[in-house]
């Protein structure tokens, strides 16, 4: 869109045209559950200037309206495709009519090609701690190992339904332009290395 990538010694560069004198950019944020999407994206948006966006989030509310859980609306969609279309489609709507906007979720990279795509990752143990301590989740846990085998199962599900419905694996990082390993650093440290890569 307005952007190309170049990569020199294994390190990739992202070079931003401008039209008009405006920088036009959309980030996208997906990872393993835990690993800090949501709380990173908010606050580089907020850096930025830009619009955030979530696609968890939307599905929190899909899941709610219906009164179910996220994880009981994850293995419906396992059968029911809409669960997961419904989102799919509204982000890449959104990539097309809208820039300078950062969105949080795990296929926005598919949805939206043209987007810069980052990947956050974090060690399993860390994000059950994560998830466990945020109030902000409507999913509660008795202890850290619930959260440890919640998020287990949430990946199991999310695997299976984009290889069944698009023959997609998230997971693989040669897919994206950026990753980065958040086990041992805030989401601050995140954001500036991100900004760093923006050349912000």
């Amino acid at each position: 869109m307005f952007y190309f990538l170049t990569k020199t010694n294994n390190i990739v560069t992202a070079n931003y045209l401008k039209p008009e004198g405006r920088d036009l950019m959309i980030i996208t944020i997906g990872g393993q559950a835990g690993s800090g999407k949501s709380s990173v994206s908010r606050e580089l948006a907020r850096r930025l200037g830009y619009r955030h966006y979530s696609a968890g989030e939307i599905r929190r509310k899909m899941a709610e309206k219906r009164g179910l859980t996220l994880a009981e609306l994850n293995k419906l969609g396992e059968k029911k495709d809409f669960t997961d279309r419904e989102v799919d489609k509204f982000q890449e709507e959104l990539g097309k009519k809208e820039d300078n906007f950062v969105i949080d979720g795990r296929l926005c990279f598919h949805f939206i090609p043209h987007s810069v795509k980052i990947y956050l990752k974090a060690d399993l143990d860390v994000r059950a701690e994560r998830v466990f301590r945020d109030e902000r989740i409507a999913e509660k846990f008795e202890n850290i190992e619930d959260a440890k085998n919640s998020l287990r199962e949430r990946e199991k599900s999310d695997s299976k339904r984009y290889r069944k419905y698009y023959n997609l694996d998230c997971s693989d990082e040669q897919q994206y332009d950026l990753v980065i390993d958040t086990t041992h650093i805030s989401v601050k440290d995140v954001v500036e290395r991100i900004l760093e890569f923006l050349g912000k």
